[in-house]
């Protein structure tokens, strides 16, 4: 029971996850002329897709999408396991529910970049297949700025660039989850730590004692 209340949290992103971009497929146009105002001009639904990493990244070599995909797929495994040790050695609840999360973005967009290209279609033209190659779907826009940037800026210069860009919901899941541990980290790990210290401190007793026994 007490994996499943943790693998359920990952269950219950990538449902949601999977439903969001469902709705927004079927429920959208594509770009600009399906664009939805949220909140005002500066939250917007907008459909469109990446063939990348979260929040549009991208890996700029001809077999970038494949080894992007295998990676997903290898740190899906890799996450679950840390998971299950974590449950199994009773981590703090908040670390636990913040791992949960991060591997429900990993493989709600793992989903997207395995199946897509079949199940929507949406493979580049490019691709040797449409298997391992889909986009993932994304649509929360926060539309702050968004325009060329010069070229003398490094990494994104000379482009056509947004503030922040378009994401899903496996993305941010994997973002609040990330920036949690960050902020809380002193407290998820103070409890392991202070576990820790008393298993050794039993350890040192049990030595003494023996060693007086002994004389």
């Amino acid at each position: 029971m007490k994996y499943w209340k943790y693998f359920g949290i990952t269950l219950l992103v990538i449902v949601i996850d999977q439903a969001v971009k469902m709705m927004v497929h079927y429920g959208m146009d594509f770009g600009t002329a399906g664009q939805i105002k949220v909140f005002g001009d500066w939250f917007k639904l907008h459909y469109t897709t990446n063939p990348g990493m979260a929040f549009g990244m991208q890996l700029g070599s001809e077999y970038g999408k494949l080894l992007l995909t295998s990676f997903r797929l290898v740190a899906m495994f890799g996450i679950g396991y840390y998971l299950y040790t974590l449950i199994t050695n009773k981590a703090h609840v908040g670390y636990l529910v913040c791992i949960a999360m991060i591997l429900g973005g990993a493989v709600g967009n793992l989903i997207d970049s395995v199946f897509y290209g079949v199940w929507l279609g949406n493979a580049p033209f490019e691709s040797t297949t449409p298997w391992f190659h889909g986009q993932v779907v994304d649509m929360f826009y926060v539309d702050i700025w968004e325009g060329f940037v010069p070229e003398w800026i490094p990494i994104f210069g000379g482009g056509y660039t947004a503030l922040w860009p378009i994401f899903n919901i496996a993305d941010a899941s994997i973002f609040v989850g990330v920036g949690i541990i960050l902020i809380f980290q002193k407290r998820f790990f103070e409890e392991e730590n202070t576990e820790d210290n008393k298993e050794k401190g039993g350890s040192e007793d049990e030595v003494q004692k023996q060693f007086i026994d002994e004389k």
